[in-house]
């Protein structure tokens, strides 16, 4: 009888199998600690490092921005509803805290903080509404959103101040510009590490695994008892407090308040650009993004002044992310350096070396017994 490996047929075959699970390396776990706390200290230096008050005041502007795509990536990241009108949050964080301070006469740190609350409330019916669709139907009611926003705060000219904008008075009256500057700087840096603690802590939960089921298959994930409807809510209202979060600090820091900047779509845009390109699976993607783009941004306007140049920019660096990197900067890199074995979910062998791998492996037994 002709032995079972020199039948030809099954020398043919092929048999799928699964590959050993990838090994954790401690050593790229020591890399990421480090880098983290090269980042870290590289941040909290800048005030001190930087050259002059201007450079100071765009990594302030730099860090407001993080905090934005830090928190539009609560609703983005988790869920994949793409909202273009979270800028609607941004602004009634702003105002409500400049008018806090304007007809309540609370202190600013307060006004911000209630502020911040009573968006957070204000988001609750307008999610129950927006997240009743999905989509584009999505990205167009967000949009709507903050259009009717900004359409009331520039009517109502009796309480907003209309489109001659509003003053916000400084938290710190006798301090001086640069000074200024540096203490928001770390105000906003405790607020980007409150946001990212709290997107790491629910990435890690099986609060933030339902809301990742949504995001890939929403209909799959009802289906298995996951309660989307809640989910989605939950991560808009925080979505929307970490986003008026950063709105009432900027009032506070900037002090001049102008509805058609406070509730653009352009902010808007820039929060899900800045997501999009660091990646929204990953917790420092935004604030990779919010670097990138926030440079970008600060140098054209300071290069070309008031003409339009750096919305062209801004759109070809969006459609660059989305052809050539469509998964954000830290993945497409981190693929670099990822072995393709790891990279492949299944591999494929044939019938007749998957023979030839147990004979090997029994023949080594066979010996090993042997010598024992």
């Amino acid at each position: 009888m002709p032995s079972v490996s020199s039948r030809e047929p099954i020398a043919t075959e092929t048999v799928v199998i699964a590959p050993p699970a990838p090994v954790r390396r401690p050593a790229a776990k020591w890399v990421r600690l480090v880098l983290l706390v090269v980042g870290a200290a590289l941040v909290l230096s800048f005030p001190t490092i930087a050259p002059n008050p201007y450079i100071l005041s765009a990594g302030v502007v730099i860090l407001n921005y993080a905090v934005l795509s830090t928190g539009w990536n609560f609703m983005g990241g988790f869920t994949g509803y793409i909202s273009l009108g979270h800028a609607a949050y941004f602004g009634l964080g702003a105002y409500g805290t400049g008018l806090l301070i304007k007809y309540l006469a609370l202190p600013g740190f307060v006004a911000w903080i209630v502020a911040t609350v009573l968006v957070a409330i204000v988001a609750i019916p307008i999610g129950i509404a927006a997240l009743r669709v999905r989509g584009a139907s999505f990205v167009i009611v967000s949009i709507a959103f903050v259009l009717i926003m900004l359409l009331v705060f520039q009517s109502w000219r009796e309480v907003t101040g209309g489109s001659e904008g509003l003053n916000v008075p400084r938290p710190f009256p006798g301090m001086l510009r640069p000074e200024h500057h540096r203490v928001f700087f770390y105000l906003f840096v405790a607020v980007l590490a409150f946001a990212l603690l709290t997107w790491w802590i629910i990435d890690r939960s099986k609060f933030g695994t339902a809301l990742k089921s949504i995001r890939e298959d929403e209909d799959k994930a009802q289906a298995l008892g996951v309660p989307t409807t809640r989910y989605k809510l939950i991560a808009y209202i925080l979505s929307a407090f970490f986003v008026a979060l950063g709105g009432g600090l900027y009032a506070l820091w900037f002090g001049d308040l102008d509805p058609i900047f406070q509730f653009s779509i352009l902010i808007g845009s820039y929060m899900v650009l800045m997501a999009l390109l660091g990646g929204v699976r990953n917790l420092f993607g935004p604030l990779l993004g919010a670097v990138v783009v926030g440079i970008a941004l600060e140098y054209f306007k300071l290069e070309f002044g008031d003409t339009q140049f750096h919305l062209i920019a801004t759109g070809i660096l969006l459609g660059v992310v989305v052809l050539f990197m469509p998964d954000g900067v830290i993945p497409a890199v981190g693929s670099l350096f990822r072995k393709k074995s790891d990279e492949a979910s299944i591999r494929e062998v044939t019938a007749a070396q998957l023979l030839e791998q147990n004979e090997k492996r029994t023949a080594d037994a066979a010996g090993k017994e042997t010598s024992a």
